[in-house]
């Protein structure tokens, strides 16, 4: 939703000013104040006030309190409920603040239309006000499917830097599976450590190939592919890594896209972690809550400054941003870790 700032206040104030005038002229005329004081005659401000600047003055702050209950409080919403609650307060508004107006009036012994004439004092302002709030979600509509185009390019645009870098390196992935495991049977028995790192690094490979042609894995085939990469990296990290995760064994069979986490912990332990000498811990938390998956990758190395800088050191973070963006129309949250580091959570 758009925010509305002062200038969007500043021009619906400008908005009624000048109708408001309008109406004071069309009423002056319609007097006869022409034949009786002249052309300039309307320019009489007490008049003005009286006759039409009171009466828009409270529609300014109707509209307003319109946004407020109708949009503000329910941002949260989808446009249609919040152009329904509008289309619903508008009516009621203009009732309440019609009488109000004539209450105030009738006590200042003032003049006003009555009659049939009190029609107008119903159909003129609840005719603005559908005005004012039909271009307001107009543009409101507009501005979200800019980000909607937008977004699309940006997704063509990692999708095309993602094939070019494919073929940078086009390796058959059936090819190198099966060089890992000629491999690892060339390994002699007594490095059986060695073995075991050639037949995890396999299992990788294998996980990617499968990754390519599905839409969702299981949760927990996206954490075992994970802990085999976190096995992998501790191998290289030894005690300078600690490793947590935590995760509800009731919600392994939850479907996911795949290859979500892998990107997300690489980043931390490349970008946070491996230039500490001390090295430093990286958790993982996963659990559900009103119906939706939470994630929680945290690491307690060097963190980040600029949050929004994150996303130009790779494609592979924003690739699963814009990712999260499309498919589940969430964002990706960055936030310092406590006592130091980045933690990256969304919701899906």
């Amino acid at each position: 939703m758009k925010k509305v700032t002062r200038s969007d206040i500043l021009l619906t104030f400008v908005f009624y000013a000048f109708f408001s005038l309008l109406y004071h002229i069309v009423l002056w005329y319609n007097r006869g104040g022409f034949k009786d004081e002249g052309f300039w005659g309307w320019l009489n401000p007490k008049d003005y006030w009286y006759t039409a600047g009171m009466a828009y003055i409270f529609y300014f702050f109707a509209s307003l309190a319109i946004w407020f209950f109708g949009v503000k409080l329910l941002k949260k919403k989808s446009i249609k409920i919040q152009i329904i609650v509008v289309a619903l307060l508008i009516p009621l508004v203009v009732l309440l603040v019609r009488e109000c107006r004539y209450m105030v009036i009738d006590i200042m012994e003032l003049g006003r239309l009555r009659g049939t004439g009190e029609i107008w004092d119903w159909y003129i302002p609840t005719l603005f006000l559908l005005i004012q709030f039909g271009c307001f979600f107009a543009y409101q509509y507009f501005i979200e499917n800019q980000k909607k185009l937008k977004l699309e390019g940006e997704l063509r645009n990692s999708a095309l830097k993602s094939e070019l870098s494919a073929l940078k390196a086009q390796l058959n992935p059936h090819f190198l599976y099966n060089m890992f495991n000629t491999i690892s049977a060339s390994v002699p028995p007594k490095n059986e450590r060695t073995r075991h790192l050639i037949a995890e690094l396999s299992d990788l490979f294998r996980y990617q190939l499968k990754a390519s042609k599905v839409e969702r894995v299981t949760l927990d085939e996206e954490l075992e592919f994970v802990k085999k990469y976190l096995a992998l990296e501790k191998e290289r990290f030894q005690d300078r890594l600690i490793i947590k995760i935590n995760v509800d064994h009731t919600i392994l069979n939850e479907m996911v896209p795949p290859m979500l986490l892998q990107p997300l912990v690489e980043n931390s332990i490349k970008h946070g972690l491996s230039s500490l000498i001390e090295g430093g811990e990286i958790s993982i938390s996963i659990f559900k809550k009103d119906d939706k998956l939470h994630f929680e990758i945290a690491d307690t190395g060097i963190g980040v400054e600029d949050k929004a800088s994150v996303f130009d050191k790779g494609i592979g973070l924003t690739n699963t941003r814009l990712r999260l963006e499309k498919i589940y129309k969430t964002t990706m949250k960055l936030s310092d870790n406590t006592p130091k580091g980045l933690k990256i959570s969304f919701a899906i």
